[in-house]
């Protein structure tokens, strides 16, 4: 995936915000306009001959960034550009043990991978903000698994039973996966699965079945760090993990999504200050943990006002969703935190 070219197949959103869709939220008991205020961040999958896209959703309650709920919806295409979205979400806050986690803050940002017995299994952000039920007001990776891609049933934290993990902060999983028959998959190294995680900087962690992880630690009991900002680059401020990461003829090619410092003197100054922008980082495909290369430069960046114009004002691309369709690589992406493009690469 080194030398691909990603091209944008249009200047618009391919999906937006609308006051259509409503559902009735089990825990505000009432009807709410679930994705009245902005949509972004989606994972994919191709599955029986389509593109399945699941993004996050924000209702009209609430006000500014973190301020709204979130919930995951589907949407289906047949050609990757056009899509159906379903009239309800498909994970969301309910009244299931999980409202510590996911109240009110909702269920944000997944990634979504297929096992080879054909299990479907998202990760995704659990975002408890305002903490009505006693934990402490955190984010954390949720999984949750479904046969069929509509039904989904939550498994709780990914990193269960790691305090020193579970007690910070942590969003964001890219697992490793390679092409079997036009699909993406996910793929054991050394007898693991194996997920590269983190926002601010990059980290990696093992699982025997893609819902329970054990982090790589390093020193002083703390996760062993991958990757980090670099001052004067794209990727000043943070650098956060993109869609599932794929073997190819190169390593372990994962997609990152670098943020570009707001502090001006840390800054890259080819680039606006706190914009996001994707690129590329290859590991070893035997040794996951062995980094071989690191893009200097991002291969997409925000030009187009959707791109440009939302909740988040610096430009954002923030690439999360990516599946092999038709003989093209598909890119979906999130735009300023409040709409969703697409860019193509031929396979």
């Amino acid at each position: 995936m080194k030398n691909l070219t990603f091209t944008k197949p249009q200047r618009t959103p391919i999906l937006s915000p609308t006051e259509e869709l409503r559902f009735h939220c089990p825990m505000r008991g009432l009807s709410v306009q679930w994705a009245k205020a902005h949509v972004f961040n989606p994972a994919a999958i191709s599955h029986g001959g389509a593109v399945h896209l699941f993004f996050r959703a924000e209702d009209g309650i609430g006000e500014g960034l973190s301020g709204y709920t979130s919930r995951i919806g589907h949407a289906v295409s047949e050609d990757g550009l056009h899509f159906a979205v379903d009239p309800s979400p498909v994970l969301y806050p309910d009244n299931d043990g999980h409202e510590a986690y996911d109240w009110f803050g909702g269920c944000e940002d997944p990634r979504i991978v297929r096992r080879e017995d054909g299990l479907f299994v998202m990760h995704y952000t659990m975002w408890n903000r305002e903490n009505p039920h006693g934990r402490k007001i955190n984010a954390g990776i949720g999984v949750a698994s479904s046969s069929d891609l509509t039904n989904w049933t939550k498994h709780g934290p990914a990193f269960s039973g790691y305090e020193v993990i579970l007690k910070k902060w942590h969003k964001a999983t890219a697992v490793i996966q390679t092409v079997q028959q036009s699909n993406l998959v996910a793929k054991k190294i050394q007898g693991k699965y194996w997920m590269y995680w983190g926002e601010e900087a990059i980290y990696a962690a093992t699982s025997d079945d893609l819902i329970r992880w054990d982090p790589v630690m390093g020193a002083n009991d703390t996760p062993l760090c991958l990757v980090k900002p670099r001052n004067g680059y794209f990727d000043s401020e943070l650098t956060e993990v993109g869609p599932p990461a794929i073997i190819d003829e190169g390593g372990i090619c994962l997609i990152y999504n670098g943020k570009n410092a707001e502090d001006a003197s840390m800054a890259s100054s080819e680039y606006q200050t706190g914009a996001y922008a994707p690129a590329m980082a290859h590991f070893d495909r035997q040794e996951p943990l062995k980094l071989v290369h690191r893009d200097d430069q991002p291969f997409l960046w925000p030009e187009y006002p959707f791109e440009k114009t939302g909740q988040y004002t610096g430009g954002t691309i923030f690439a999360e969703g990516l599946v092999l369709h038709r003989d093209q690589w598909f890119l979906y992406y999130g735009c300023a935190d409040s709409f969703i493009g697409v860019a193509c690469a031929a396979y």
